[in-house]
C-alpha cells in the first residue's frame, strides 16, 4: 500500500485495487463453479457486514497510510484484537477467557513496544494515527459481527459482495475528492495494484473471512498479529525504514500472543 500511495491518490489507488480484486475473485469463483448469487433476505446483512469490515477499514487505513510510515500504519492497524475484545465485551456481553486476555495483553504490549521508538514521529502526524486507529476499531467490531451473523453463502461469495459494495463507495469517494489528481499509474504503482488485487483481495481477504466465520473473534484476530512485524521489517527492506531493538522484543511478545490461540482452556468453568 505504501509503495502504491507515496505519489498516487490513495482513494483512487484503493479503488483500482478493488476493481481488479473483484475480477480476481470472480474468476476464482468461476473456475471453482461457486455461485455468487445473494440468497433472498441476505442483502441487508451483507451491507451491514460490509460497513465495519470493509468500508471503514479500507477508507480510513488507506488515508492514514499515506501520512505514516508503512511500519507505523501496520502497527496501529493491528491493534485490532484489542478492539475485537472490547466490542465483544461491551457490545455483546461476551465472556473472555484468561488465556485470551493473556494473548491480547501480549499483542498490545508488542504493539506498544513497536511504537515506542515512533511516538515522536506519530505526535507530529496525529491525523494519520487517528485514521488508522478508527479503521482498526471498525475492523475489530466487524470481526465480532461477522462471527455472530449467519450467512448462507460461501466465503468467496461473501468476500465478493462485500468487496463489490466497498468498491462502489471507494470509486465515488475517489471521483469526488481526487478526480483532479487522476493519472495513469507508473510501473511500481501497477505492481502494487496487482499485488493488492491478486494477493490481498483475491486470496488473503477470502481466507480471512473464512477464519473470522469459523474461529472465535479473539483467536481469529490474534492470528493476524504477525502482520505488523512483517510490515516493520518489509518496510525496512523495501522502503529504507529503520528497525530498532524494540522490534525484536515485540516479535517475541507477538509470537507469545499468537501461541495462546492454540491453547484451549481446560474447562469453561475455569475461564
Amino acid at each position: 500500500m505504501k509503495m502504491g500511495v507515496r505519489a498516487f491518490p490513495p482513494l483512487t489507488f484503493r479503488a483500482l485495487c478493488m476493481v481488479f480484486g473483484l475480477l480476481t475473485i470472480g474468476l476464482i469463483a468461476l473456475k471453482q463453479k461457486i455461485h455468487l448469487r445473494i440468497p433472498p433476505g441476505h442483502l441487508p446483512k451483507l451491507i451491514h457486514l460490509s460497513i465495519p469490515n470493509m468500508m471503514i477499514w479500507h477508507v480510513f487505513v488507506i488515508l492514514g497510510v499515506k501520512m505514516l510510515s508503512s511500519g507505523r500504519a501496520a502497527i496501529l492497524g493491528f491493534t485490532m484484537p484489542m478492539w475485537a475484545v472490547l466490542a465483544g465485551l461491551f457490545v455483546y456481553g461476551d465472556r473472555v477467557t484468561r488465556i485470551a486476555w493473556v494473548g491480547v495483553i501480549c499483542a498490545m504490549a508488542g504493539a506498544v513496544l513497536l511504537l515506542s521508538s515512533e511516538f515522536s514521529a506519530l505526535s507530529g502526524k496525529p491525523l494519520g494515527s487517528l485514521l488508522v486507529l478508527i479503521s482498526a476499531a471498525g475492523w475489530g467490531y466487524g470481526t465480532v459481527l461477522i462471527k455472530r451473523t449467519h450467512m448462507e453463502m460461501s466465503s468467496i461469495a461473501l468476500s465478493f459482495w462485500m468487496l463489490a459494495f466497498t468498491t462502489i463507495l471507494m470509486i465515488l469517494l475517489a471521483a469526488v475528492f481526487e478526480h483532479q489528481d487522476w493519472r495513469m499509474p507508473d510501473h511500481m504503482e501497477w505492481i502494487a495494484i496487482g499485488y493488492n488485487a491478486v494477493i490481498v483481495f483475491g486470496f488473503a481477504h477470502v481466507v480471512w473471512f473464512q477464519l473470522a466465520r469459523s474461529l472465535p473473534p479473539v483467536a481469529s484476530s490474534l492470528s493476524v498479529m504477525m502482520i505488523p512485524v512483517v510490515g516493520v521489517f518489509s518496510g525496512a527492506w523495501m522502503l529504507g525504514e529503520t528497525p530498532h531493538w524494540q522490534d525484536y522484543g515485540a516479535i517475541l511478545l507477538i509470537l507469545l500472543a499468537m501461541s495462546t490461540v492454540l491453547l484451549k482452556p481446560r474447562d469453561s468453568a475455569h475461564s
